[in-house]
Formats: structure tokens, sequence, C-alpha cells
């Protein structure tokens, strides 16, 4: 159950996740994503590129590149690189997660989804709630309370 308070908070990490979503240089969808773990940001991501690549995300058709990263793919691999571990942690997106990040998401030890738009395929979120990962949607995180 979220209380008054969470809730305030999550709506405030998935404004976050907005605005750094808008760091993509992604014409069809900028997602954005925050990790937060004991009241705390360890990390953050948005889709793109690898690093050292053309930051160009979709091909002559407009369709995206096979390489680029998700968001949540790059907030759990820039944890990796650091001294922090996502056990136990929620994850805040724009966009609900794909199957294949939800793969990652699981693996990571993350506990909770909170996220705005659903993807286009809810397979990656039914996924995750048969782990056993709390999934939460909040459709307008600008709303006020």
């Amino acid at each position: 159950m979220t209380t008054n308070k969470q809730l305030r908070y999550d709506k405030a990490y998935l404004r976050m996740a907005k605005t750094w979503s808008e760091l993509s240089h992604c014409k069809r969808k900028q997602v954005g994503a925050i990790i937060v773990k004991d009241g705390m940001i360890i990390s953050d991501g948005f889709n793109g590129a690898p690093s050292g690549f053309d930051n160009c995300c979709e091909n002559e058709q407009g369709e995206t590149q096979w390489y680029v990263l998700h968001a949540e793919a790059n907030a759990i691999l820039k944890v990796a690189k650091s001294t922090h571990n996502c056990q136990g942690s929620t994850l805040y997106l724009t966009l609900s997660p794909c199957k294949e990040c939800s793969k990652l998401v699981v693996q990571s030890g993350i506990k909770k989804i909170v996220y705005i738009n659903e993807y286009k395929d809810r397979s990656g979120v039914d996924f995750l709630e048969n782990a056993g990962i709390e999934v939460q949607q909040i459709e307008n995180p600008f709303d006020a309370e």
C-alpha cells in the first residue's frame, strides 16, 4: 500500500525520470530511468547508443538501431560500475519495461517498478509481476496531490 508521503516521492522521482529522458537523442521515444535505494538515488539512465558511438538512435527508415540501450539497462549497468547494488531498490521509468529489460530488472535485485506510460507489449510487466516484483503505474506524476 502506498502512503501519501510515498506517493509524493514516487511522483517526484518519476518527474526526475521524465527530465532525464529529455537527454536522450532518440527521436521515436525518449525514456528515462532513476534507481532509488534506501531513500537515495543510486543511478540514472536514458535510452541511447553505447558510449563512443554516434548518438543517432534511428536508421534512415526511422527504425531504432539494434544496438540502442534502453534506459533501465543503462541505469542498471551504471550501478554495476559503481560501489552500489540494486538489491531491494526501486526503479522509476517513463515507460514500462520490455521483456528483455525485465530480465535485467529481476536479475539485478530490484524489488519495485514505478512507471508512467505503458509499453506496447505488456509481457515485460507480466513477467515482473510473476517474479514477485511490485509494479505500479502512475499515469500523470505532474498532477497535484
